[in-house]
């Protein structure tokens, strides 16, 4: 979603995500990052979050209750596929620090109208294994408090109720946890080892794989739409009925059948409509869903016109068929093979399908 690609100076380049799944540093690196944890500025008191609509795993925290702890701070929202990328580690430390005086707090903050709605939100934390205290942020206001401007970001607080250190964007694993043994340890908490997490990320938490990655997120609703490409251009909130042009370039997309092109979402009004993307990545997930208590819609999913096969994402089986009874991001394509600019294609059997936003991997 919108994470700013941003590390920590001196572990990986900005805008660039290492290519592996666990944390593997050599000694000189892991000595140059413990000398940079242990010597952490101030960056202010740790906001409030009486601006949450609600909590979720946890009576309602405040600054006062959490005196004591080292806090982290995430603030996330469940399609938002930079987020799900991170959650492996955040989940790591929360299981291995809560009981040695960490606190992990994920503040829920919606991109999307459904993801404001409570019950999404608690299925979806089901779902996905967040087992922490959740702040449910529905209407910005621990947003706000925190002066906070991305999916996902990262506050670290330590036991006086301190910021020390903040990451937006994925990466910087290493730094993240050194950063947390030492507000652990200048707290006085012990019985951890100084060891990093191995993850073993699945489906839409592992990895991009940056070096081949071409296509970048693009938006269904006409506010943020680009690369739109059916003959005669979008209709703002008007059913119409749309084409595919015989050839689209690298990173454009198109309609065909009957769809009303709102501000947020592409919606299907017809069964038998299709979504067409050219992309160059490993990866294809797309947020969408059918509205709520609506009845599920099935869809199947093409590359360069053959059933996806073994090119696959979790979400479709071995036919390259799927359903969808979630507002929720899917994994739709994963490639085994060579990268290379090839055309997705999504075909909707009922009507009904509300399309948000792809992202790639």
């Amino acid at each position: 979603m919108k994470a700013k690609q941003f590390v920590f100076a001196g572990t990986h380049p900005a805008g660039v995500e290492p290519p592996r799944e666990a944390v593997r540093v050599d000694d000189q690196l892991m000595r140059q990052l413990k000398a940079r944890a242990a010597k952490l500025p101030i960056e202010g008191e740790l906001a409030s979050f009486a601006g949450a609509t609600g909590w979720l795993n946890s009576e309602p925290l405040s600054p006062a209750d959490l005196r004591g702890k080292v806090v982290l701070v995430d603030f996330w929202t469940f399609t938002c596929v930079n987020w799900l990328r991170t959650f492996p580690y955040v989940h790591a430390w929360a299981e291995k620090y809560g009981d040695k005086g960490l606190v992990v707090i994920g503040v829920h903050t919606p991109e999307f109208p459904f993801e404001g709605d409570i019950d999404n939100v608690r299925k979806q934390a089901k779902a996905l294994r967040v087992e922490y205290p959740i702040a449910v942020d529905s209407n910005y206001g621990v947003w706000r408090a925190f002066d906070n401007n991305y999916w996902p970001a990262l506050y670290f607080g330590d036991a006086q109720g301190r910021i020390r250190a903040h990451h937006y964007g994925e990466g910087a694993y290493e730094m993240s946890e050194m950063i947390l043994q030492q507000l652990l340890a200048d707290a006085g908490f012990s019985g951890f080892s100084d060891d990093l997490v191995s993850v073993q990320p699945q489906g839409t938490e592992v990895a991009a794989e940056w070096a081949t990655l071409e296509s970048g997120e693009t938006y269904t609703g006409y506010q943020q739409a680009e690369g739109f490409a059916s003959p005669g251009g979008a209709a703002p909130n008007e059913s119409r009925t749309y084409t595919i042009p015989s050839r689209l370039n690298l990173n454009d997309w198109a309609l065909t059948g009957a769809w009303t092109i709102t501000a947020r979402a592409a919606v299907l009004n017809e069964a038998n409509g299709r979504i067409a993307f050219r992309f160059h990545a490993r990866d294809v997930n797309l947020v969408m869903g059918r509205p709520k208590r609506a009845t599920s819609v099935r869809f199947r999913v093409f590359i360069d016109g053959e059933a996806a096969g073994e090119a696959r994402g979790s979400d479709l089986d071995g036919q390259g068929q799927g359903t969808a009874d979630d507002q929720r991001l899917y994994q739709l394509i994963r490639q085994r093979g060579n990268i290379d600019d090839r055309t997705f294609e999504i075909e909707f059997l009922d009507p009904g399908i509300e399309a948000y936003c792809f992202t790639f991997g």
